[in-house]
């Protein structure tokens, strides 16, 4: 009998599927996952992996563009240093082109089971 995932692991099932040099926003998880009004639980979540290596956070920013979770990567820096390493520009903590660079997984991932 399978158990039920709870809400961050259903969160982390989504970022993990965040392409390579792409950004997304925790409201656009929200929604994907039926909870539209619960960004900051996908906040929570965000800031609860921090010591999960498999989780790329880093590519989890707010609807603006804003690198609003970089005081939870161990350096004030980090997290736009490990965008930058993806080819993801920032100015003033926050993502350039981020139109283009926005992922919506519920264009990119329609009928998908997290």
């Amino acid at each position: 009998m399978a158990t039920e995932k709870n809400f961050f692991e259903r969160v982390y099932e989504v970022v993990k599927l965040i392409p390579h040099g792409r950004v997304t926003s925790y409201g656009a998880i929200a929604r994907y996952l039926g909870a539209a009004g619960s960004a900051r639980m996908v906040g929570w979540a965000m800031n609860n992996s921090h010591d999960m290596d498999t989780i790329p956070a880093q590519r989890v920013v707010n609807r603006l563009g804003l690198l609003t979770g970089k005081h939870h990567f161990g350096g004030s820096s980090a997290m736009q240093q490990l965008l930058e390493a993806e080819g993801v520009k920032i100015k003033d903590n926050q993502v350039l082109d981020f139109k283009e660079l926005f992922w919506d997984p519920n264009l990119e991932l329609p009928g998908r089971d997290c």
